[in-house]
């Protein structure tokens, strides 16, 4: 069997293998599509795949929906051009569940795939096509949050970015270039209304869109290149809107385990492509079954009725408050717990640290009882809820091939948000205090003993690549692990910086227990395991 329109049409074969295919008239659904598209997605990779493909999909098998989405790829053309197109932009979504069981679903809500690249002049023309029609109520985008930025480190326009600033919206390099051209087009038919949706997973993610898409309208319309009133019209959110979301869903790059699984079942050409951009990228996705995607319900233009596909609409400020739930407190830190001592116990994956009972108590803990006390209840997702079923389904998850080491990557720069929040709320309380924090400052203990890139057996490893170990690293690796006496003042320029904890943990009182906890850590072999042991319930 092979993922094309033809063969699929073999409906008992596939059926009989235990997928689940399409349930409506697909060549209709693309006809429909086609005329009046009311969704376009920028970024073709595996979250699209797995999470708002097969949103669609469902709400077109129930009828709620009669047209399905529009993909367009801006950064890796390969993804289009050898996955998408040679199997008439269908996709096999293993869905791999914590019980051990795998649901397979083909998925073929994808009317049209094409390329963002103004040197593609027919998927250029296609693009404005679209963006010009007066169905189009959304364009919604997971294109990393690098996607958003324009300058580099020195603050610095980046060189694409700036030509497209002298050059016009005619034929942009930058993705954000391009995409603000395609608004452009929209602009001139008429300003019509519509909503841009970032759903990537990071902070703020409407707001960093606004910005990048604001700038290039303000430095256009400035230099003469554009009719006046874009800039305008950006800003007119009875026009367009920049909705904040969250968005929740592990889809993995594919596993050899998948493509065994579905070699077995019959199914041809399923290897995956490796890019020349290094993108890993089959005709199938792998993803874990739990996903959430909580949106500012903004839409200019209108929307479909997206929430009976398990989508939550709402305003503002309870999306935010969704976010810090995650962030700070329900997900996150546990993630960062495990990575850190799942590197120095010699875990490769996260899964696996959850049948240890120590590891399972340390993020439980974390969790309930010293996060849970301090989070905001957003009311759309219960905390302890979404607590549960992060410990209980999704981590464990045997599945799920994530590695403590690749969650270990730049944890300096995640420290802040994913505990210094709640060490703040603690500190801000009336009836708790810093003091009542056991865990925490000893996760950061433990990232302190895993700088020394030597795990608690003796042997060394390869840290993570993070921004600042070449500021961290020599401070924690200067200290004698008998001068228990200087190892405070060692390590104060650490503990102090508050771009790292979120708060100076000297001035918050908890850098004495930081210490104490590290020194323990170092004391031999297996002191980082019996430290665990000693202070985790």
């Amino acid at each position: 069997m092979k993922l094309k329109e033809e063969e699929i049409k073999n409906r008992e074969a596939w059926e009989k293998a235990g997928y689940r295919l399409p349930l409506y008239d697909r060549e209709q659904m693309i006809r429909e599509t086609k005329e009046q598209p009311f969704w376009v997605h920028f970024g073709a990779g595996n979250i699209f795949r797995a999470f708002q493909a097969n949103v669609v999909q469902n709400l077109l098998n129930a009828d709620v929906l009669d047209r399905g989405l529009i993909v367009a790829e801006g950064y890796d053309d390969e993804i289009i051009e050898k996955i998408y197109h040679p199997h008439d932009n269908y996709s096999i979504l293993a869905t791999l569940k914590a019980d051990g069981t795998i649901e397979k679903t083909v998925i073929g809500s994808i009317a049209e795939a094409l390329v963002l690249d103004p040197g593609k002049e027919k998927d250029k023309k296609r693009l404005q096509e679209i963006f010009e029609k007066d169905s189009l109520q959304m364009a919604s985008f997971t294109i990393t949050e690098k996607g958003y930025i324009l300058t580099d480190g020195k603050g610095e326009f980046l060189a694409s970015v700036q030509s497209d600033f002298e050059k016009g919206p005619e034929r942009p390099a930058s993705y954000i270039g391009r995409v603000a051209s395609l608004l452009y087009a929209r602009f001139l038919a008429g300003e019509k209304p519509i909503a841009m949706v970032s759903m990537d997973n990071c902070s703020h993610n409407g707001d960093k869109l606004y910005t990048a898409i604001n700038t290039f309208a303000g430095k256009w319309e400035e230099k003469g290149l554009i009719k006046k009133g874009f800039q305008k019209y950006v800003n007119d959110k009875s026009r367009v809107s920049f909705p904040l979301t969250m968005i929740d869903k592990i889809t993995p790059r594919p596993d050899a385990s998948v493509e065994k699984i579905l070699k077995q079942d019959g199914i041809e050409d399923t290897a995956p492509v490796i890019t020349a951009k290094n993108t890993y990228v089959a005709p199938f996705v792998n993803a874990e079954e739990c996903e959430y995607l909580v949106i500012e319900d903004v839409f200019p233009n209108g929307r479909e009725a997206l929430e009976k596909g398990g989508l939550m609409f709402t305003d503002r400020e309870t999306v935010d408050k969704v976010e810090k739930m995650k962030v700070c407190t329900c997900l996150n830190p546990l993630h960062t717990a495990l990575a850190v001592f799942g590197c120095l116990l010699g875990y490769d994956l996260i899964s696996e640290e959850m049948k240890d009972d120590t590891l399972r108590k340390l993020v439980e803990g974390i969790g309930y009882r010293e996060g849970l006390p301090v989070v905001t209840d957003p009311g759309i997702i219960h905390p302890g809820e979404f607590i549960d079923t992060v410990v209980k389904v999704r981590i464990p998850n045997p599945f799920m091939p994530d590695t403590p080491q690749r969650i270990a990557t730049d944890t300096s720069q995640k420290l802040a948000i994913r505990y210094g929040e709640t060490i703040k709320a603690y500190a801000a309380s009336d009836h708790l205090k810093v003091s009542d924090l056991t865990l925490i400052p000893l996760v950061f203990a433990g990232w302190l003993r895993y700088l020394m890139a030597v795990d608690d057996q003796g042997n060394s490893f390869i840290l993570s690549p993070d921004p600042l170990l070449g500021e961290v690293c020599p401070v924690v690796n200067s200290i004698d692990p008998g001068e228990k006496e200087e190892v405070k003042e060692r390590l104060k320029p650490v503990l102090s910086n508050s771009k790292i904890f979120g708060v100076d943990l000297c001035q918050a009182g908890m850098a004495e227990k930081v210490c104490d906890y590290f020194v323990e850590m170092t004391a031999g072999k297996g002191a980082v395991r019996a430290t665990l042991e000693r202070y985790v319930l």
